[in-house]
């Protein structure tokens, strides 16, 4: 069994995690200062990110420091490469993420490339920055957030889903070439959490009910190093099991659009479909 001291010697002594003022990138700052590692921590809410400093410093004893910056930009990838600079980093946690749903049609193209930008163009850069370091270190860990929606399209969330499958797949090449060089991937595909990502989910009169962000947490600490992909949730490990070994990708597809249609039913009912004009 893994001890604290194993996990700090090999991920640490310094944590990088983005996305760090909500949902499953503050449950991951708190898990990981429970294992004895400093935190960096990288989002745009300054004062939420000094809280929990704050308070990670004062609950576990360790070091917390709080790089503001907003991900979706060049200058806030750039803030975080320099805000690092002086630490030595053993761990990045590519949690920052956001999603954009409803119909694609009508959809807002610059929202989207929002999206591309913070899910796909941001954790690529940090991890293309940090890999190397891991690598001279001998030692220490990548972690992208992906999602169970990765494994196959999602109609009403297409963007977000082709986001996510970036990142499952980056994740899983560079394991491939970075474990032979002590360098441990992985990739996180947790299904629906009870975060502010989604604020347009309605799971009322559905059986569906979203995890917590203390159990994706707790998933990163157990599974890194040991696997490639970490499902968190029975339910989510079931879905992705049934995916692979009895339906196809098109039936797959079938089955998260009927469920999305139900989570996005008062968005999708709220926009109004296109109509088509005669020539």
């Amino acid at each position: 069994m893994r001890t604290n001291s194993d996990f700090t010697s090999t991920y640490g002594p310094w944590a990088v995690v983005t996305g760090a003022s909500s949902g499953i990138g503050v449950a991951t700052a708190y898990a990981l200062a429970s294992q004895g590692l400093n935190v960096i921590l990288v989002a745009r809410r300054q004062l939420l990110l000094d809280t929990l400093a704050q308070d990670l410093a004062h609950r576990f004893g360790v070091e917390a420091i709080v790089v503001a910056a907003d991900l979706t930009t060049p200058e806030g990838v750039a803030a975080v490469r320099t805000g690092t600079a002086d630490y030595d980093v053993g761990l990045l946690v590519n949690n920052a993420g956001r999603e954009d749903s409803g119909h694609f049609v009508g959809s807002d193209a610059q929202n989207a490339l929002q999206t591309i930008d913070l899910n796909i163009r941001a954790p690529y850069l940090l991890a293309h920055h940090f890999a190397p370091k891991l690598v001279d270190r001998g030692r220490g860990g990548l972690v992208f957030l992906s999602s169970i929606v990765a494994l196959q399209g999602v109609p009403y969330i297409a963007n977000y889903a082709a986001t996510k499958a970036y990142d499952l797949v980056l994740a899983e090449s560079l394991a491939s070439e970075l474990e032979p060089r002590g360098v441990d991937v992985l990739a996180v595909a947790p299904g629906f959490t009870a975060t502010n990502l989604s604020p347009d989910f309605d799971f009322s009169g559905m059986s569906i009910k979203p995890i917590s962000p203390a159990l994706v947490a707790s998933h990163i600490l157990r599974d890194l190093g040991r696997r490639r992909l970490s499902v968190p949730g029975k339910m989510n490990r079931f879905l992705v099991i049934m995916g692979k070994r009895v339906f196809s990708r098109r039936q797959n597809t079938q089955t998260f659009g009927k469920v999305f249609r139900k989570v996005l039913r008062r968005k999708l009912s709220a926009r109004p479909k296109p109509t088509r004009t005669a020539a």
